[in-house]
């Protein structure tokens, strides 16, 4: 199976480099890498420039976001299984890998998700953070995640649903999802750490200027499942009954909660994560 991987980068300069080393290190050799760029201006151009013989494709030109970007990308992709990784954020050892195989197992899924390490803007762990067993409904009551740079789809369903949605500028993974599960596709997990999600005060997750944009797509994408999310009430019962059908992943969460204190001191820096 061809992996193909898409970064998009926009004035990310300062930790785009270990964004690309963490693909060209994987030790899965059969991968397509795709870098759209729309325009940086803080030498990131030059910093893909560098890696120009490593990278399969670079697209150097306007888009309308990153979803948009994305598109671009993903329609010069030749692979069977497509990723993406925002250009602050890392692929751990062996991660594609991992992901080849688990799609040989699981022929008729169409999307597979492991787990990632959150880390901080220098690199280093700040805690672990889990996909969750996917549902529909408890996607549109908030207690579903999927962490994102550790999520594989397939390529004919990605271009089924048509990509994608190229105006949604915060939270256009999570649409992606709802389009592939309203089309009837299969999502599964595996209980490996895959990815370093980066939270720095200019991320869309750390620096919280985006929180009505993405309460208003959240609204938007409801709206499309047909769910109303709206009764706390039920969102409290449907958050216990969603932890409750995930044990495994609750109970580590729990465990987690009493180890965090010492990450700092367990793993080093960006690419040298442990998987």
């Amino acid at each position: 199976m061809k992996v193909t991987i898409v970064t998009i980068s926009y004035n990310q300069a300062v930790f785009l480099e270990k964004t690309i080393l963490s693909v060209l290190s994987q030790d899965y050799t059969n991968i397509e890498y795709i870098v759209v760029d729309p325009g940086s201006t803080d030498g990131s151009r030059e910093l893909i420039a560098k890696y120009r013989k490593k990278i399969d494709q670079i697209i150097f030109e306007p888009d309308n976001g990153p979803a948009d970007g994305l598109n671009k990308g993903f329609h010069a992709a030749t692979g069977d299984i497509f990723g993406y990784l925002n250009s602050d954020d890392i692929l751990l050892p062996n991660a594609v890998s991992q992901i080849v195989q688990a799609f040989h197992k699981a022929s008729k899924v169409s999307v597979i998700s492991g787990h990632g390490m959150m880390i901080d803007a220098n690199g280093y762990a700040l805690k672990r953070v889990y996909s969750h067993r996917f549902n529909l409904k408890t996607y549109a009551y908030g207690a579903c995640v999927l962490v994102q740079p550790a999520s594989f789809f397939g390529r004919d369903q990605f271009f089924q649903v048509g990509g994608f949605n190229s105006l949604n500028h915060v939270s256009w993974d999570g649409e992606l999802w709802v389009d592939l599960a309203l089309k009837g596709a299969k999502f599964s997990r595996i209980h490996s750490c895959l990815a370093g999600f980066r939270v720095h005060r200019n991320s869309i997750t750390g620096s919280g200027k985006f929180e009505a944009e993405i309460q208003k797509q959240h609204a938007r994408i409801c709206q499309k499942t047909g769910i109303d999310p709206r009764s706390n009430l039920r969102r409290k019962v449907i958050w216990a009954l969603h932890r409750l059908s995930d044990p495994k992943t609750t109970a580590a969460r729990m465990f987690d909660g009493l180890r965090n204190r010492h990450l700092m001191e367990s793993f080093p820096p960006d690419g040298t994560l442990a998987a």
